[in-house]
């Protein structure tokens, strides 16, 4: 397929105008000229192309689009489309071309389009698919849903211990036409347990004669089979690999999982963990974009924690509605409420959101409460003392206050300060020990909590100070 050299061109300026003179070849009937305009584009950037026709156009001509591609780029595209254009391609298109796609794909992207698609036509694909690949699919579709098991791909390069070089290489150009990835071979005992790992580069590098058995290493890092996929995107940013074998319970190689297979997890599970800190509980399908969702949907899922964070805030007016009678003594106390309640919700949130972050990386565990509260009460007291003497200076120079308010206020900021840091980085380390998802502790709910300790705090310095 031909490659566009798109080096100082606007990448969207050059597809808006690809997709504008294609649909204008296809309302003249230019089929030959159409498809050739097409082509110039990679397989990714035809998929968003076909993504665009579909909103704006309709199925029918993304079909007709995707009808004109080769067999061969048409399986590429495919793989690449949002669920919904392929759910509405396979509903229009004729069984043999479904077939042929389906057999034609990676397996992974396989496995990944058979759970997506209907259960009638995974059901009729099956049917025609031969008996051991068949026993091989089920397997994989029937892992949980979120596990390595669902990520990895069989088409990997699999050596003998005791195979010399020279036969090593003539097996890998014999499988490499099939396999996901030719990198790194894996070595298997008789009872397929994995025993080592040997990287293409050392085969090549070695003599002829040089035994596999003696070149392959025997550490490596490996994922179980039903190891969530979050710990298995970590092990991949935490290693750096390009792929990771995947074994059962005993030790057994069932697949490998590719770097590119990943990509997609991390992405899923950053949007997750950002939605969960904004208080958005995805009850829908995480894959559908922002403006795929119904209104209904999106309201559904910002609902939640709105409620939950509205009766919060019932709290935080009693609270205030208890000292009325001070405040009504001192009614300047009132414009510094807001100020100490946004500063302690801001500083609860920036610590939530870097041991959060921390906690997904695995750069912190709950093992480390002790440290990670002594260096948060510490920050959070810098943080409070510059705060504090900024403030003081506004309350007595601009606003023209009392040195009694001004102690009240910027006490009140240093006390707040310190708790909501602790707060922010103690709540989501309690989540993980407690086995939860720490994102689930949304920034607002820290918000919320802060700011009612935080007029606890400034009602309780002005009654020291100001006798209240």
């Amino acid at each position: 397929m031909p490659d566009v050299n798109i080096a100082n061109i606007d990448r969207d300026a050059l597809m808006d105008e690809g997709l504008e003179k294609i649909l204008e070849l296809l309302e003249d009937k230019k089929y030959f000229a159409a498809r050739d305009e097409l082509l110039k584009f990679n397989s990714v950037d035809i998929a968003e192309l076909l993504e665009e026709v579909t909103e704006d156009k309709g199925i029918q001509n993304t079909v007709i689009m995707f009808r004109m591609l080769p067999k061969d780029v048409s399986v590429e595209v495919f793989a690449e489309l949002p669920t919904e254009d392929r759910n509405k391609i396979v509903e229009i298109i004729n069984d043999k071309e479904i077939e042929y796609i389906i057999h034609e794909l990676d397996f992974d992207d396989k496995i990944d389009v058979l759970e997506e698609l209907p259960a009638n036509v995974v059901s009729k694909i099956l049917e025609k698919t031969p008996k051991s690949e068949r026993k091989l699919i089920n397997t994989f579709l029937n892992y949980p849903e979120n596990c390595a098991g669902t990520l990895m791909t069989p088409d990997y390069i699999s050596l003998e211990k005791d195979w010399t070089v020279r036969e090593a290489l003539d097996h890998i150009k014999k499988e490499s036409i099939d396999a996901e990835t030719i990198y790194t071979c894996y070595v298997k005992d008789m009872g397929r347990k994995l025993i080592g790992i040997v990287s293409l580069s050392t085969i090549v590098t070695s003599d002829d004669d040089t035994r596999i058995n003696d070149i392959m290493r025997t550490e490596f890092v490996s994922e179980n089979v039903y190891a969530d996929q979050e710990d298995v995107a970590q092990d991949f940013t935490k290693y750096g690999f390009l792929a990771l074998p995947v074994v059962d319970n005993e030790s057994r190689l069932v697949g490998i999982i590719t770097f590119d297979d990943i990509l997609d997890i991390i992405e899923e599970e950053t949007t997750e963990d950002i939605e969960r800190m904004g208080g958005i509980i995805d009850f829908d399908d995480k894959d559908r974009e922002y403006l795929d969702t119904p209104v209904k949907q999106h309201v559904l899922n910002r609902l939640p924690w709105l409620v939950i964070l509205m009766v919060a805030y019932i709290f935080t007016g009693m609270i205030i509605s208890s000292f009325e009678g001070q405040l009504s003594q001192v009614i300047s106390l009132v414009s510094y409420m807001p100020m100490l309640m946004g500063t302690g919700g801001n500083t609860g949130s920036q610590a939530a959101t870097l041991i959060i972050r921390g906690i997904a990386t695995g750069e912190v565990e709950p093992e480390d409460f002790p440290r990670i509260l002594w260096k948060e009460v510490r920050v959070g007291a810098a943080i409070g003392v510059l705060l504090s003497v900024l403030n003081f200076a506004r309350v007595m120079l601009l606003d023209g206050d009392g040195a009694m308010i001004a102690l009240t206020v910027c006490s009140a900021m240093m006390a707040i300060v310190v708790f909501a840091k602790m707060l922010g980085s103690m709540i989501p380390l309690l989540v993980k020990k407690l086995g939860a998802d720490p994102a689930l502790i949304a920034n607002p709910a820290i918000s919320s909590i802060s700011d009612a300790v935080a007029l606890s705090i400034y009602f309780l310095m002005a009654k020291i100070f100001l006798g209240l």
